[in-house]
């Protein structure tokens, strides 16, 4: 196993659990101020975890489209937390 693989191990597992435990508090947690942070956290974590893993097509894309579409999903990722987060803090 190279360091990449492991990280990119690590990584999932942290990913998984994270969104394990967002999703028991979405349920948990559902409507409300609480319920809108939860699920802002979980779509941010989705489109964070969907960048790390773009490398996943590294045989079929070139690597600067994968670093193009890497930066897409984390800018769209910040981006989205940011809006949301505007948007609860006004409400």
């Amino acid at each position: 196993m190279t360091a990449q693989t492991i990280i990119l191990i690590f990584t999932l597992v942290i990913y998984l659990i994270i969104i394990f435990v967002f999703n028991k508090a979405r349920i948990k947690y559902a409507g409300g101020k609480v319920g809108k942070v939860i699920n802002l956290i979980l779509v941010t974590v989705c489109l964070l975890f969907i960048a790390d893993y773009v490398i996943i097509f590294d045989n079929i894309v070139d690597a600067d489209v994968l670093e193009t579409i890497k930066a897409l999903f984390r800018t769209a990722a910040l981006a989205f937390l940011a809006y949301g987060g505007a948007k609860v803090a006004d409400s």
